[in-house]
């Protein structure tokens, strides 16, 4: 079984491409059984992206399978690329799956990001599918680096949002932000529910940067294409946050549809509804309450 057999290939600008797999409907890739790849990473809608200029390109994250990484690889080599470096968002399955696709070329991550996978390593190795072995960064970084792709420069940026170890690129020359799980539509998924307050100051500190598009790893796929969403994402994601969090211990907030609590950013165009949201907006509720997530 190839489980990127319905990874669709997208540019939403010159030599920038989107890897998206998922969101469709009665579609399992990986087990009938409840596991990450399906209901954590397919159900929702992933995608990586590789920058690519001349002969040289840059992978921003590794996907959900070695399956994937491997069809990012052939279609990179397609397009007349000889070196590849990766540059990791943050440790979760969903981006650092298809590692091993990579395990001869240069893989950079902030230091966080290492020391978390050098961690999880063992846990990792034990999910359902396994992520086996877990190939580590061979370079980090602390705080912001900049690399070159063949004519295009690279800004890395750490920011605690979603993950304490999150890692965003912003591409000056097209004014995009490969934002990785820092933003997410139709909502964010709380993973540290204790840094939630740290994260939404670390929203206004990524809203102070410079640029006009969003491509997040989680969000609607023709949106993606069409070039990614608008800046206002951020606040849309600051705003849900903050809502909840004034409303965590309102004993009706679980009979209250996701639809419904973000009905504001779906009115203003902010965020797109997609109904398998519901169940991360009812995880979020309850990591709130609980004051932890599961990995």
């Amino acid at each position: 079984m190839n489980l990127a057999e319905t990874m669709r290939i997208h540019e939403p600008y010159p030599g920038l491409f989107a890897y998206y797999d998922g969101r469709i409907e009665g579609k399992r890739l990986y087990s009938a059984k409840p596991n990450w790849l399906d209901d954590g990473a397919y159900s929702l809608g992933v995608a990586s992206y590789a920058i690519v200029s001349g002969t040289d390109a840059l992978v921003y994250d590794t996907h959900i399978s070695f399956d994937h990484a491997r069809a990012i690889r052939n279609h990179l080599t397609g397009l007349g690329v000889r070196r590849i470096q990766v540059v990791l968002s943050h440790w979760h399955t969903d981006h650092v799956a298809g590692n091993a696709g990579f395990i001869d070329c240069p893989i950079l991550s902030n230091k966080l990001t290492r020391d978390t996978l050098i961690e999880k390593r063992k846990s990792l190795a034990q999910k359902d599918p396994p992520i086996n072995p877990v190939v580590m960064p061979t370079e980090t970084f602390e705080g912001e680096t900049v690399l070159q792709v063949g004519d295009v420069t690279v800004t890395l940026m750490q920011f605690d949002i979603h993950s304490a170890d999150g890692t965003v690129l912003l591409l000056p020359h097209l004014g995009v932000l490969l934002a990785g799980d820092t933003l997410e539509d139709s909502v964010t998924y709380i993973s540290e529910p204790t840094n939630t307050t740290r994260h939404i100051a670390e929203l206004e500190r990524l809203a102070k940067l410079d640029f006009a598009r969003v491509l997040p790893n989680h969000g609607d796929e023709q949106v993606i294409a069409s070039g990614g969403y608008a800046p206002s994402l951020i606040w849309a994601t600051r705003d849900y946050l903050t809502r909840l969090l004034s409303r965590i211990d309102d004993p009706a907030l679980l009979e209250e549809s996701l639809a419904t609590f973000i009905a504001p950013e779906l009115a203003a165009g902010t965020l797109t509804y997609f109904a398998p949201y519901e169940a991360v907006h009812s995880q979020n509720i309850a990591a709130l309450r609980s004051g932890h997530a599961e990995d």
